[in-house]
Parts: structure tokens; sequence; C-alpha cells
């Protein structure tokens, strides 16, 4: 195994010891004593930052809710977590009255998205060490997580409960190691030439359906879950969302 290997490997490790669920929940972002709540100069940051956010958006609609997400939410924090904001908004109100098509939802949560992508390029916020993270989320999307907590009412809205569960962390590097190597095989075969862009976009949607069907039958700590997550911190995530990038750079360019 060569020095890079053995780095990566303890790595990984590190990462998927972090998985383990924690006694409490972070007390740099929650008081503890009785019933937990966020501390009042966390939440209000947080507050500042969500108004930032949609001033930079361009657009006005209601916002139903502002809700922190996510394992620092959770008793499965770590210090790789991030502050995951959700802006509640009903996406039926873009409609502007017009009929209302899969097509037009669709292309709204794209530009969110694409909203997002650009103010996290051009931001580093951290909150106590953590990055945050926001989103606009739909009204009627059914959310997963185990503990969701209103900033704007600072109260739960769901509790999370601490969990017993044992992390498998032989068959989660296993699996992130498998899905790695398939990664760095079309990396590489794109560095050389080949348009892998199919296949790209194949196993984005593989891995998708894999952390869905974790997160649908065994929630937060189901070992696909966890998977993606030692794949996102890793860096993988990115190196296989990276590729098409390279690929579609090299297939526009004229060399000289």
């Amino acid at each position: 195994m060569s020095l890079i290997d053995e780095l990566f490997e303890k790595s990984d490790k590190k990462i998927v010891k972090s998985f383990t669920p924690k006694s409490s929940l972070c007390d740099k972002i929650f008081n503890l004593e009785g019933d937990p709540s966020l501390k009042e100069e966390v939440r209000s940051k947080l507050l500042e930052i969500t108004n930032e956010f949609l001033e930079y958006l361009g657009i006005e609609f209601f916002v139903y809710d502002i809700h922190l997400t996510g394992s620092l939410a959770n008793y499965n924090w770590s210090t790789y977590s991030d502050l995951d904001i959700h802006i509640i908004v009903d996406l039926d109100e873009f409609s502007n009255g017009k009929e209302k098509t899969t097509t037009y939802n669709e292309i709204v949560r794209e530009f969110f998205e694409l909203k997002k992508k650009l103010w996290s390029s051009t931001n580093d916020i951290k909150i106590k060490g953590h990055e945050v993270e926001l989103y606009i989320e739909d009204i009627d999307d059914k959310g997963v997580s185990t503990g969701i907590y209103s900033i704007l009412n600072n109260d739960w809205i769901r509790k999370p409960e601490k969990n017993e569960t044992s992390i498998d962390e032989k068959k989660i590097l296993q699996k992130g190691e498998e899905y790695g190597k398939l990664i760095d095989d079309l990396f590489n075969r794109a560095k050389n030439g080949e348009n892998v862009v199919k296949e790209v976009d194949e196993l984005k949607n593989k891995l998708k359906r894999f952390r869905q069907s974790g997160l649908e039958s065994g929630g937060e700590y189901s070992y696909e879950n966890l998977t993606f997550k030692l794949l996102r911190r890793n860096g993988f995530i990115d190196k296989l969302f990276n590729i098409k990038t390279y690929v579609r750079s090299k297939k526009l360019s004229l060399p000289q």
C-alpha cells in the first residue's frame, strides 16, 4: 500500500468514526440545560445569514419557516457537520396563476439550486467552526431528518431521539471503496479522452437511489446514507460531479 493510500485509509476511518451517535447535542450550537434550545447568538446570526441570502436571491416570496436540520440538529453531529438551513416556501406561489406543470416546477427548483451554488462558491461562512449551507425547500416536501428546529419560532418541530445504533464501519468503508474506485475509473478515462458523461449520469442516479433507499428503510443511520456521507466528506462526490465539467470543457475547447 502506498503512502497516499494509507493516508486516505486513515482519513476515511476517521470520517466513519465520526458517524457514531453522541450522548448530547452540540453544546456550541445548543443550550443543553433543560429542553435544548438554540443559543441566542447562534440563532441571531443564522437569521442574519438567511436574510442576506434572501436578498441575494433577488425575488420576493413568503417564507413559511426557517429550519435547522441535519446532523447538527441531531445526535450524530461531528466536526464535519454543516449547519443545514432550510428556507420553507410554497413553490406553487411562483406560478403566478399560470397552469402548474412538472417542467415549470423543475425550472423554479433549478433556479434556486443554481443561486445556492453561486452563493456557496462566493461565501465562506462558518458558525462555531461549522459551515452554513442554505437550501430552499418546498412546503410539500417530505423531510427524513429526525431532528428539525424552527429558527423562526425558536422551538423544536421534531425533537431528535438518542439512538444506540451500532455503526458497521467495515461495511461502510468497503462500500465507499467500491464506489470510490468506480469514480476514479471514470475520472481517469475522462482524462484519457473518453466521453463518459452517460456513465457519470448513471452512477449519480445509482448513488441517489442507493442513498434514498437507505433513508426510507433505515433512516439517517442506514449504512447507505452513511456511505454517501463518507463519499461526500472524502471528496469523491465532488470528484464525480466535476467529471462532466471536465469533459464538457475539453470538448468545447480548441487547442493551440
